[in-house]
């Protein structure tokens, strides 16, 4: 065994490891949720827990991608910690700050930086509320824009490449130019996996763009749930649109991550079909967008879900039909009335389980087996 290849094998059950450890803190917060009466989160948390379990487990034997991009990874998850040490430190500093000095104006009359009224805000108020304001729920979910980001990434637009081709060619056009100092840290150009064109990046690069995300929402997260929300950089970013039911477990980002994750690992166990992934995610964070923002906006008529939770009929109705027409466009008309009714179910009945990570897995995996009772084909073509 050479030099290049012990590297490859430590990089890899490096990332494993990661996934491992990520299990046994969300079985840790999923539990402490439960003691104090977060079911929902609790479970959702833990359910998150088992697929990380998945995850190291398949990484270890089939690999989610190839070396280097399982060291670039690695050291990915080695700087999202850093960065998070640092603001961690930053914060830290300025509570000590906010403690000595609590008037409106600093002891040199000038106003507040941005970061003196966020640790202030945070520190002094509750950041978690039953139900946040309409503004903040648009906010919120205009995250699940990234399903059309993810479309951008394997298939492009017309005239534009997939985005993820684009990047392997210019990785592969950068290490050309470095050279011998890419030798150095990575060894042997021809140690590369892929060549200029080539598919396959699509499809490794995508899974590493939804690991790469997840990393960086997940180490900010756990911060937010052990340490305080004071801490978390990405609800820093996200001007803190807190729920209760994300108190003391994991956040709707990490749920949805997730989901796309193990559904797109079907995908590349050959189990579902890409249209069938792309149709589940689409309609998980479209559909929800709209069934949320339609019922705050436009809900007249209340109903109260298996959870005891209460959402309109404009709401389920907005989510229907955007989940139909989604399915539509990617499977056709049968598919997609089977994704708008596993919508719905996934919506209406889950009493102490989140729709996002549910949405996500159950969808594709619903429409494959429906594929394979009908043995239609899924889209146009």
């Amino acid at each position: 065994m050479d030099y290049w290849t012990i590297v490859d094998e430590v990089y890899n059950i490096t990332l494993s490891l990661s996934f491992f450890i990520l299990t046994f803190l969300m079985f840790y917060i999923g539990r402490k949720g439960f003691k104090e009466k977060n079911r929902y989160g609790g479970i959702s948390t833990i359910l998150c827990g088992f697929c990380f379990l998945i995850f190291g487990y398949v990484n270890s034997t089939a690999r989610f991608f190839p070396y280097p991009y399982n060291g670039f990874m690695v050291w990915w998850i080695g700087i999202i910690l850093l960065i998070n040490l640092v603001f961690f430190k930053i914060i830290k500093r300025e509570i000590r700050k906010t403690s000595i000095n609590t008037n409106l104006e600093s002891s040199d009359g000038s106003k507040k930086s941005i970061l003196r009224r966020y640790v202030e805000r945070m520190t002094k108020e509750n950041p978690y509320s039953e139900k946040i304001s309409l503004k903040m729920e648009l906010i919120r979910k205009t995250f699940h824009l990234s399903g059309l980001l993810l479309l951008l990434a394997y298939f492009g637009f017309f005239a534009l490449y997939p985005v993820t081709l684009i990047i392997s060619d210019s990785v592969i056009e950068l290490i050309n130019d470095l050279g011998p100092t890419y030798t150095l840290l990575w060894g042997d150009l021809s140690l590369f996996p892929y060549v200029p064109g080539e598919f396959q990046a699509v499809i490794d690069l995508t899974m590493m763009a939804l690991i790469g995300a997840l990393m960086f929402a997940i180490i900010s997260d756990l911060i937010r749930i052990v340490w305080g929300p004071e801490y978390s950089v990405f609800n820093f970013l996200t001007r803190s649109m807190l729920r209760n039911k994300e108190k003391n477990a994991a956040g709707p980002q990490i749920y949805i991550i997730t989901g796309f994750i193990f559904s797109y690992m079907l995908y590349m166990a050959g189990i579902i079909h890409i249209l069938a992934w792309f149709a589940g995610i689409l309609i998980a964070c479209l559909s929800d967008a709209a069934a949320a923002l339609i019922g705050r906006r436009y809900g007249k008529h209340k109903i109260q879900v298996r959870s005891k939770d209460y959402k309109s009929i404009e709401g389920f109705l907005a989510g229907m039909i955007v989940a139909y027409v989604i399915g539509l466009i990617l499977v056709g008309p049968i598919y997609a009335l089977i994704g708008a009714l596993i919508f719905f179910i996934t919506d209406y009945f889950p009493i102490y389980t989140a729709d996002n990570i549910l949405n996500p897995i159950v969808i594709p995996i619903g429409i494959q087996l429906f594929k394979f009772l009908f043995g239609l084909p899924v889209g146009w073509f």
